[in-house]
Order: C-alpha cells, then sequence, then structure tokens
C-alpha cells in the first residue's frame, strides 16, 4: 500500500476517534481534541492527492476510497455536531442527502465503465463544509459559541455549494444517469 493511500486509511481510522472525543466528556478537552483530530484528517486528505498525484501512485483504491473517507470524517462530523444541537438538522440532511445522491450516481457510472472526476463545484463544496465544521468546533473549543453570525455565513455558503454542486453533477452526468435506467 503506497503511502497516499496510507494516508487515506489513516483519516478513515481518525473517524471513532473524532466521534468520541466529539460526544464524550472523557476530559475538559474534549472539544479540542476532536477539533485537532478533525483537522489533521482534513489535512491528510489534501495530503493523499498531492502524494500520489506527485509519485504518480494514483490508484484504483485510491480514487474510490478518497472520496469514501472524506464523506465518513464530513458526515460523522455533521452528524455530532447535530445531535448536540450546534447545527441544523435541515443542513446536514441536504449535505447527507447530496452525498448519498452523488454515491448513487458513481455506482451506476462504474457500473457501466464510466469514471467520473470531481468538479470544481465540488472540491469548493467539501472545502467549504470541512471549513464550516473547523469554524463550528473551533468556536466550541474556544469560545463555547455554536451559530455565531461568521459560522452562519459559512454554513450558508456551505449548503449553497453543496446544492450547486448536486446540480451542476446532475447536469454534466445526465447521460450516466440515463443508463440506469438500461
Amino acid at each position: 500500500m503506497n503511502l497516499a493511500n496510507k494516508l487515506t486509511v489513516f483519516r478513515m481510522i481518525l473517524v471513532p476517534f473524532f466521534v468520541v472525543f466529539n460526544l464524550t466528556d472523557f476530559t475538559a478537552f474534549n472539544e479540542l481534541i476532536a477539533l485537532i483530530i478533525f483537522v489533521v484528517a482534513t489535512i491528510t486528505d489534501k495530503l493523499d492527492g498531492t502524494i500520489a498525484k506527485r509519485q504518480g501512485t494514483v490508484t484504483n483504491f485510491g480514487k474510490f476510497m478518497d472520496p469514501m473517507a472524506d464523506k465518513l470524517l464530513v458526515c460523522s462530523a455533521l452528524i455530532c455536531l447535530c445531535a448536540k444541537g450546534e447545527i441544523p438538522a435541515w443542513v446536514v440532511l441536504i449535505i447527507i442527502g447530496r452525498e448519498f445522491a452523488i454515491s448513487g450516481i458513481r455506482q451506476i457510472a462504474a457500473d457501466n465503465g464510466v469514471a467520473i472526476a470531481a468538479s470544481k463545484w465540488g472540491k469548493a463544496k467539501t472545502v467549504a463544509q470541512m471549513a464550516m465544521i473547523i469554524i463550528m468546533l473551533t468556536g466550541k473549543a474556544f469560545t463555547n459559541l455554536t451559530l455565531d453570525a461568521f459560522s452562519l455565513i459559512v454554513m450558508y455558503a456551505a449548503v449553497a455549494l453543496t446544492v450547486i454542486s448536486l446540480i451542476d453533477y446532475i447536469v454534466k452526468n445526465s447521460k450516466v444517469i440515463t443508463m440506469g435506467e438500461m
């Protein structure tokens, strides 16, 4: 297994630790530890792709598991934030609903031998979602704030980019979607 894939697996391994520290009270620093874990996991997301491209070690495992690891990280963070009343459930449902829809489209494409690359909107959506989560976790870890004005602006931007990226994805891949009807 190459370094990029190891980083992807490491990111997935971090998720349960993030959830435990986010949802329990082991220490007075749980929120700070959860924030650090999330930031480290986010950094590995950037690193694994950069390393794979730079070293020419892009693999099918990485193509499949990297986005899966991102979804696992982001969705678990959103669910934790929602469970703690720190983010509205409708935001979580829109974001997770988009991920299920895209996964379904990707599966149809894969079944028909078509590979779908991430778009600029999808990448912007991921950055916005991770930024939103980091901002919310930071506010909670350091100031005990949840949704201040800045957090709300970033949250609405993340939701907007989530919806825009879904629409873009559907429009660009409409032929793939109709393949599933055959």
